[in-house]
């Protein structure tokens, strides 16, 4: 089933400063006016972030891709989570009565992409043991940093439904975007072939005394 497509932004950002917000308020899509700390701002501004995030995850595998041209896809991928994210952001910008049928938004046609691709990926992961630490290599770190900033978005979109009206996909597509993130991660290491790193909790300072204190 086709759907008509997204309105394109109709923008014309000509002075970045309008000292508009400078008593700590800012304006939703509508037009109306709200403290920059309200959990709205909260969430969409966690997206922001997020996708920032998401962006220099990309920049980081775009120059890996003339060693490891297998990357090239998620480079792609990231490339369009980007967008998405922008479609996240808008809709959670706009009050429920303000918004527009043909309003840029996330939907389940993004959900369904992120399974298949993470469904793809997983294939060729070895099955885990343990839980996995960060920092395999710049990408793996740049996705797992992703993947917690995700994590908070979603908390905050929850929150943020607790009080007013969102629409559902974007809960559940959070969701599956930091489960995304977490394959991505062990995706690149393999495809890097580097080994990922395993939680080991007597690797700690209290566990090595202990082991030593056996010996």
């Amino acid at each position: 089933m086709s759907r008509e497509p997204f309105n394109e932004p109709r923008l014309a950002i000509n002075r970045v400063y309008t000292r508009r917000g400078d008593t700590g308020e800012t304006s939703l899509a509508g037009g109306q006016r709200i403290p920059k700390d309200g959990p709205r701002i909260e969430a969409y501004g966690a997206i922001d972030e997020l996708n920032s995030f998401v962006g220099a995850a990309r920049v980081t595998a775009g120059e890996l891709t003339s060693r490891e041209p297998n990357l090239e896809i998620l480079v792609s991928i990231l490339l369009r989570v980007q967008h998405e994210l922008f479609n996240l952001g808008s809709i959670l910008a706009t009050l429920p009565e303000d918004v527009h049928p043909k309003q840029a938004r996330v939907t389940d046609t993004e959900v369904a992409r992120l399974e298949v691709e993470m469904d793809r990926m997983n294939e060729e992961l070895p099955a885990l043991r343990s839980f996995v630490l960060a920092g395999d290599t710049r990408l793996n770190a740049d996705l797992h940093i992703c993947r917690t900033i995700c994590r908070r978005a979603e908390r905050l979109c929850v929150a943020l439904a607790r009080a007013e009206t969102i629409p559902p996909e974007a809960v559940r597509y959070l969701n599956r975007l930091s489960d995304a993130m977490f394959v991505w991660s062990r995706w690149a290491s393999h495809a890097a072939g580097v080994p990922e790193t395993f939680w080991q909790p007597n690797l700690s300072a209290s566990g090595q005394a202990n082991l030593q204190e056996n010996h």
